[in-house]
C-alpha cells in the first residue's frame, strides 16, 4: 500500500473519532447548561476543541448557542465538525479504491448532513440536541459500517491505529480537564452530576452503573477511564487495541518497527501498571501530562515512519 493512501486512511479514522468526541461532550454540556442554576461555562470545552488563541471565541463562554454553532456549523474555525468532515471526505475520495462503496456513501451522507444550511438554522431556533443526536449518528453508522463491510487488511489497521490514538488523547485529555476543575474547585470532588456528566460525555455512564456499586466518586470514575480493560474508552483499552493493529502490521510486514515499537510498549507497561492509589498519592495531572506527551510521541514517530517517505 501506498504510504499516502495509508495516511489519508489514518486520518480519516482519527477526524470521524475527534468529531465523535466532540459531538457527544456538545451534547451533555448543553443537556447541563440547561439544567444550571448560575451562568454556565464553557470554557473547558472550549479548551478541549478549540485553539485557545483563536478571537472568535471572545465573548462566547456563556452563550450555549454561539458556541455550539461556531464549533459545528462555523467554516471559519478551523476545528469545527464542517471543517472536519470536510476533510474526512477529501481523505476518503483519495482512497476511493481502498474503502468500500457503502462506507464511501457513509461518508458522502455525512458530509451533505453537515453542510446542510438547516442544520445551523436547527441550532439557532430549535432543540440543539436533536442537530447533534443527527450527526451522532452518522459517526455512528460509519463505524458499523466499516466493520461489516471493511476487509480486515492493511488499510483496515491504519484506520484502527488513528481511531484508538485519537481516542486515547481525548480520554486523557478529558480527565486533565476535569480533575483540574477540581483543584480550584474541591466541592466537585464529590458532586455527583459533576462526574455523571463526564460518564455521559464519553459512553461511559451504563458500565459505571454496573461496575461500581459505591455511587459516584471521583477514584472510580478515575479507575474506570483509565484502567478499565472492558471499557472500549478507556486509556489503557485504547492503548492495547493501538499495539494489537501495530503488531499486526509489523508481522505481516507492512511497516518496520524502528522507535515505534519501544515507545508504544513502554507506554503500554506505564499504563498497564499504574494503580489508583499510585494516582490517588502522585500528581495525577503530571501523570496525565507525561501520557499525553507519550501519545504525541507516538503519533509523530507513526508519521515519519510510515508516512513521511513520498
Amino acid at each position: 500500500m501506498l504510504s499516502r493512501v495509508a495516511e489519508s486512511l489514518y486520518w480519516l479514522s482519527r477526524y470521524i473519532e475527534r468529531t465523535d468526541g466532540m459531538l457527544r461532550m456538545l451534547k451533555i454540556n448543553y443537556a447541563s447548561s440547561q439544567d444550571a442554576i448560575s451562568e454556565f461555562s464553557w470554557s473547558p470545552v472550549m479548551r478541549l476543541f478549540c485553539d485557545p488563541n483563536d478571537d472568535g471565541l471572545d465573548g462566547m463562554e456563556f452563550n450555549s448557542r454561539a458556541v455550539l454553532q461556531y464549533m459545528v456549523t462555523n467554516k471559519e474555525n478551523p476545528n469545527s465538525i464542517v471543517n472536519i468532515i470536510t476533510l474526512v471526505r477529501e481523505n476518503a475520495r483519495s482512497v476511493q479504491d481502498h474503502i468500500t462503496k457503502d462506507v464511501w456513501q457513509c461518508l458522502n451522507e455525512y458530509y451533505h448532513t453537515v453542510k446542510d444550511p438547516r442544520l445551523n438554522v436547527m441550532l439557532k431556533k430549535d432543540d440543539p440536541i436533536s442537530v447533534l443526536d443527527i450527526l451522532i449518528k452518522q459517526g455512528m453508522l460509519f463505524y458499523g459500517t466499516t466493520e461489516i463491510t471493511m476487509a480486515r487488511n492493511e488499510g483496515s489497521s491504519f484506520m484502527r491505529i488513528g481511531k484508538y490514538l485519537e481516542r486515547s488523547i481525548q480520554s486523557v485529555n478529558i480527565l486533565d480537564i476535569k480533575f483540574g476543575s477540581v483543584d480550584h474547585n474541591p466541592d466537585l470532588l464529590t458532586n455527583t452530576s459533576y462526574w455523571k456528566h463526564l460518564l455521559f460525555s464519553i459512553g461511559g455512564y451504563e458500565l459505571y452503573l454496573k461496575t461500581y456499586r459505591q455511587g459516584f466518586e471521583a477514584e472510580n470514575v478515575l479507575d474506570q477511564v483509565v484502567l478499565n480493560n472492558e471499557f472500549p474508552r478507556s486509556v489503557i483499552y485504547s492503548i492495547n487495541q493501538l499495539f494489537k493493529y501495530f503488531e499486526r502490521l509489523k508481522r505481516d510486514g507492512h511497516i518496520t518497527a524502528g522507535n515505534l515499537a519501544f515507545l508504544i510498549g513502554r507506554l503500554q507497561s506505564k499504563v498497564k501498571y499504574s494503580s489508583i492509589k499510585g494516582l490517588k498519592k502522585g500528581d495525577l495531572h503530571l501523570y496525565l501530562a507525561e501520557i499525553k506527551s507519550e501519545l504525541y510521541g507516538i503519533g509523530n514517530a507513526f508519521n515519519q515512519t510510515c508516512f513521511n517517505i513520498y
